[in-house]
Parts: C-alpha cells; sequence; structure tokens
C-alpha cells in the first residue's frame, strides 16, 4: 500500500474516534488532562490534513490508484458526515442544514458515477473545493466553540457552515446541470 492510500484508510480509521470524542461526556470535560474540544478539533485537523495530502502526494509521487480515486471521496463524505452529525447531536448544527449537505454529497456521488458509466468524467467543481474549506472551518470553529457558549468561534462557525450549505447547493445544481448535458449527448 502506498503512503496516500495509508493516509485516506488513516483518515477513516479517524471517524470514529472523533465521534466517540465529539460525543461521550468526559468527567470534568477532560481526555487526559486536555480538554475535550481541543482533542475533537485536533482529530478533525489531523483527517482533514490528509485529505490534502492525501491527494497532493499522490499526484506528486504519481502513486494514483484506482483504490485510492474510490477511497478518497468516500472518507471525505464519511469524515463530513460523522463530523456534522455530531455536531447536530450536541445541538451547535441545525438538522436540516446537516440533512441538505450531506445530500448533496451523497447526490452528486451518483450524478458523477452515472456519466462515468457513459464514458463522461465529470471534473470536480472549484465551488465544491469552496465547500470543502468552508466545511472545515465551520467543524472546526463549531468544535472548538462547543463548551463556550455563543462566542466568536460559533460566529466563525455558524457563518462558514452558511458558506458550506450555500456552495453545497450551488454546485451541486452546477453538477445537475453538467450531468444533463452528458444525458443529452
Amino acid at each position: 500500500m502506498n503512503l496516500p492510500n495509508a493516509l485516506t484508510i488513516g483518515r477513516i480509521f479517524l471517524i470514529p474516534l472523533l465521534v466517540v470524542v465529539l460525543l461521550t461526556k468526559f468527567e470534568g470535560r477532560l481526555i487526559l488532562g486536555v480538554r475535550k474540544e481541543l482533542v475533537g478539533a485536533g482529530i478533525f485537523g489531523l483527517a482533514s490534513l490528509t485529505d490534502f495530502l492525501d491527494g497532493y502526494l499522490a499526484r506528486r509521487r504519481k502513486q494514483i490508484t484506482t483504490v485510492g480515486q474510490l477511497m478518497d471521496p468516500l472518507a471525505d463524505k464519511l469524515l463530513i458526515t460523522a463530523a456534522l452529525f455530531s455536531l447536530v447531536a450536541m445541538e451547535l448544527v441545525p438538522a436540516w442544514i446537516a440533512v441538505l449537505i450531506v445530500g448533496r454529497e451523497f447526490a452528486v456521488t451518483v450524478l458523477r458515477s452515472l456519466a462515468q458509466t457513459r464514458g463522461v468524467i465529470i471534473a470536480a467543481s472549484p465551488l465544491g473545493k469552496i465547500k470543502m474549506v468552508a466545511e472545515v472551518v465551520a467543524i472546526l470553529a463549531l468544535i472548538l466553540a462547543s463548551d463556550q457558549g455563543r462566542n466568536p468561534l460559533f460566529v466563525l462557525g455558524t457563518l462558514a457552515l452558511w458558506l458550506a450549505m450555500i456552495t453545497a447547493l450551488v454546485s451541486g445544481f452546477d453538477y445537475y446541470r453538467k450531468f444533463n448535458h452528458v444525458v443529452k449527448m
């Protein structure tokens, strides 16, 4: 197994740990003397970093594999889904926003897969990249704000979450438009 694929698999293994840290009530909100929010943000931050690194290393080392191409987007979707639904359970994210963002992820995956069966690759949208950055900022800020009430991190996280939702919807419609163009060909 090459390093990029190992990073992707590592990201998948971090997901259950993230959920446990976010949703378990620890005595004094501490894990080995560290605030659980910092531990959760660290886990999510590390997982997000592997998302950047695996693709970068795969391209740079010319180690792009079918396994990596299949596992990387799956790992991304699992990470964002787990984080958002954990934040819903923590009452930091409205459930309807999480459902819209996650629903878009799966709808776009289906559209891209259907296009691929016709031999057409629908490339990743630049808006999708903006969405991912907004999701990471939102989730990190909301995790860190979770024990301190409504503070500047909460405001930042909420604004980034709205940006993620809006870009998710706009890019989702863009993928649908591209898909319709492919189907009509």
